[in-house]
């Protein structure tokens, strides 16, 4: 397989769980009602989490480590190691 079609392969996996992990974490957010979260208590008074913005932001970072990992492993291929 060319150097070509390997980063382009690479590119549609990334685009691909992307696209899903925003589509799932969108999903999450229509699906959970926003008076349901987390209360943290502080010094300065309480701060309210809601659940759906936990959700949102746990799908942006499994895209983000999904798609550090996918490019750890073609950066490991490319210096002639076998994964």
């Amino acid at each position: 397989m060319t150097v070509l079609a390997q980063t382009l392969q690479l590119a549609i996996r990334i685009a691909i769980v992307w696209a899903g992990g925003f589509i799932f974490a969108v999903s999450i957010r229509a699906a959970l009602p926003e008076k349901l979260g987390y209360n943290i208590t502080m010094r300065q008074g309480t701060l309210f989490v809601p659940f759906d913005r936990v959700g949102f932001w746990t799908c942006v970072l499994a895209a983000l480590i999904v798609t550090c990992m996918v490019v750890f492993r073609a950066m490991v291929a490319d210096l002639g190691f076998k994964p």
